[in-house]
């Protein structure tokens, strides 16, 4: 079973819908954006190009990567098609009038759960 670590990120009250930044919370950094009223976080790494997502362009729910326009879903970190064949991860948030904090699951080792690759293997 995975645990959780919980961080509290600060206040972002004043992010406006369509607008987005970058916390780092250890070696991850992690991309807020609000949309719709709504708080959201995912990964500033983009699983095609190794870019920051945050330097793409947000679009309703649907964040852009600016090297090649690889798309997730802010809401679940789900790619919506080639080039990228894999998602981002997704954090739960709570935001409050006390702030904001993230909850970030240990990942499994590789081991755990085979090779992350993104294309079918036959054998």
């Amino acid at each position: 079973m995975n645990q959780a670590d919980e961080h509290n990120l600060g206040d972002f009250s004043d992010l406006d819908n369509g607008e987005l930044t970058v916390c780092e919370v250890g070696a991850l950094e992690i991309l807020l954006c609000r949309v719709e009223g709504k708080l959201y976080a995912i990964e500033d790494n983009c699983s095609h190009a190794d870019t920051p997502l945050s330097e793409g362009r947000l679009s309703g729910f649907q964040i852009n990567c600016p090297l090649h326009g690889a798309s997730f879903d802010v809401r679940n970190g789900a790619h919506s098609g080639p080039p990228a064949y894999t998602g981002v991860r997704c954090f739960k948030i709570n935001e409050n009038d006390l702030g904001v904090t993230v909850k970030i699951e240990n990942e499994k080792s590789q081991s755990e759960e085979g090779p992350q690759t993104g294309f079918f293997q036959t054998r």
